[in-house]
């Protein structure tokens, strides 16, 4: 591999770049400017829910986008604030400070710097892989909870009620059950209405950005009518002006309670742009995602946003897809959009200072509907019910008990699902599909014949440590039939095998041995087989008894067989012979 090219792996813009097309600016402009007008209001109300005050969601929609632009191997992803990252954040650092304090603040940005640190390890050494250990129904069970949670964290600013941080889903039932005459109505209609006049919009026409033109209206509409005197809440003074360059506070206490905090973020993170960026990809066929390149981009991206105070940032799926519609060629759409956040920054901050905060909560309550796929869980429940069960246990374990233990239950559950199947795999005994010379598992086919005195085993995974016991175990229950003759083992779905299982199989060859059993083997994969010669294996079972199919295996009993038969016809017609002269 040249310089160049290695270059080009973690520089994925330069693939692209030097061949960039005219016609792609418009494409590009247009995309990035469509994004930007969603990403702004998207933005504050994303920071509002992580406990930030909102200009931090704007600063999340700068640096990251430019990094990610050039290092990421999606073209069409979009990064920046988004919902699930923002509860992640507000759920794990609201337990050590105060949301919205000088102190919580520090928090979160050094939270970005260390999911940006580990997510940019991951890169480096290709652990990506690990994020496969994540099923989809574990990520669809805790995107469900989250976004149920999200829309209960955002209750106290649709009604304008004062409602504990505290309180979990149940308790704030229950206190808005008893509190019902403190809900503050204008407060109400102005989250309703901001709802459905995106709801609306939407569905009239979808080319007009509903949040951006909700967020103007609301903002002169409590201007004209001084809502705010009347208990409105409203954002207040934003900064004006680019984030400045500051380093995080590092503490070495403040670092080890982040760590479930960090975690969580970056693997949710990281699943989240792995997934979008896979659709994306299917769509438009003109790049590759790596997930290992995808790890380094967006820890760059983190790292280098904490440092312009940026809020941790992930994959928007909304954003991304309109992106993608809008026409969106490569990443120079994303340049355009933080292009366009900075000159919000510059220029129009001052106006959000009317922005009632009702307004971003229907942002918000509107952009999670997504987040509770009922008709994912429907299909598990048709289809797969242990994919089902599993996704129920993610879901009420973050709704229930909390958001980094929920994380942690789907990891452990895919894992141990993982484990399970590994530990105790397919197996079937095959029966010859009559008048053919194919063999198939006798439970899915019942017209499949088994051979008389004969048991064709199939084992459906490679034989390691992990099962083979379990194989160990299946094959002293074959044995046991009084009737049989002969064990022929389909090892062609066994693509691997370790010393334990190599173990294993000589002392199943033994035991077959030892109950006056013939055993055959067929179908051996190469890698397989050389682990036979290198552990003596070929001559403990004999290469007379290695075949390449089922079909040839049972041939060659058959002719053994017959040959067995003709001996005993012969021995015997000898016997009966030599009593009769004996006579």
């Amino acid at each position: 591999m040249t310089v160049l090219m290695k270059v080009k792996q973690y520089i994925p813009a330069l693939e692209w770049l030097p061949n960039y097309r005219s016609d792609w600016l418009k494409n590009d402009l247009f995309a990035g400017l469509t994004v930007g007008v969603m990403l702004v209001p998207q933005g504050m109300a994303y920071a509002l829910l992580a406990g930030m005050p909102p200009i931090y969601g704007l600063y999340g929609g700068l640096i990251p986008l430019l990094v990610y632009a050039f290092l990421g191997t999606s073209r069409q992803l979009s990064i920046g604030p988004v919902a699930v990252s923002g509860l992640l954040v507000l759920a794990g650092v609201s337990q050590l400070a105060e949301p919205f304090t000088p102190h919580y603040i520090e928090l979160v940005l050094l939270t970005s710097l260390l999911v940006g640190f580990f997510q940019l390890f991951m890169g480096v050494f290709r652990l990506g892989i690990i994020f496969n250990f994540l099923s989809q129904p574990v990520i669809t069970g805790f995107t469900s909870a989250a976004a149920v949670i999200i829309v209960f964290s955002q209750i106290k600013y649709a009604l304008g009620m004062d409602i504990p941080r505290e309180m979990n889903i149940l308790e704030k039932l229950t206190h808005l059950s008893r509190h019902l005459g403190e809900i503050h109505w204008p407060t109400l209609l102005i989250c309703l209405g901001g709802v459905l006049l995106m709801i609306g919009l939407r569905r009239w026409n979808r080319k007009i950005p509903g949040a951006l033109f909700v967020t103007a209206l609301s903002i002169l509409i409590v201007y004209i009518f001084r809502l705010d005197r009347y208990g409105v809440d409203i954002v207040q003074d934003v900064p004006v002006g680019l984030p400045h360059f500051s380093i995080p506070i590092l503490g070495l206490e403040s670092i080890k309670e982040l760590i479930p905090t960090v975690l969580s973020v970056s693997i949710i993170g990281a699943v989240e742009i792995i997934s979008i960026g896979t659709v994306l990809q299917k769509k438009h066929r003109d790049h590759t995602v790596r997930p290992n390149q995808e790890m380094f981009a967006t820890g760059l991206s983190k790292i280098a946003g904490a440092f312009f105070q940026a809020l941790p940032t992930s994959s928007s799926f909304t954003r991304s897809a309109v992106n993608s519609e809008a026409g969106g060629k490569t990443g120079m759409s994303s340049v355009f959009t933080a292009i366009l956040v900075a000159l919000t920054l510059i220029f129009l901050t001052p106006l959000f200072y009317y922005l009632p905060n009702a307004v971003l909560a229907a942002i918000v309550l509107l952009a999670v509907r997504s987040l509770f796929d009922w008709q994912e869980a429907m299909r598990l429940w048709r289809v797969h019910r242990k994919d089902f069960y599993m996704m129920l246990v993610t879901f009420l374990a973050t709704l229930f008990i909390g958001i980094a233990e929920g994380v942690l239950t789907g990891v452990l559950l895919s894992i141990g699902v993982v484990l399970l199947k590994a530990a105790r795999p397919h197996s079937a005994i095959l029966g010859r599909l009559p008048d053919t010379q194919y063999f198939r598992n006798t439970l899915r086919f019942p017209q499949a014949q088994e051979e008389e005195g004969v048991i064709i085993f199939r084992f459906d995974a490679p034989l390691y440590f992990m099962n083979a016991a379990y194989f160990g175990q299946q094959m002293e229950e074959i044995i046991k039939d009084p009737g049989l003759r002969l064990v022929i083992l389909d090892a062609s779905s066994i693509t691997d095998m370790d010393a334990s299982g190599a173990e294993m199989l000589n002392t199943v060859v033994d035991n077959i041995e030892s109950a006056n059993i013939n055993f055959y083997i067929c179908g051996v994969l190469g890698p397989v087989r050389d682990l036979f010669q290198e552990t003596g294996l070929v001559e403990k079972i004999g290469p007379k008894n290695h075949f390449l199919t089922v079909n040839e295996a049972v041939k060659a009993w058959n002719t053994v067989g017959k040959e067995r038969d003709r001996q005993w016809k012969s021995e015997a017609i000898r016997t009966w012979k030599e009593r009769e002269i004996q006579k």
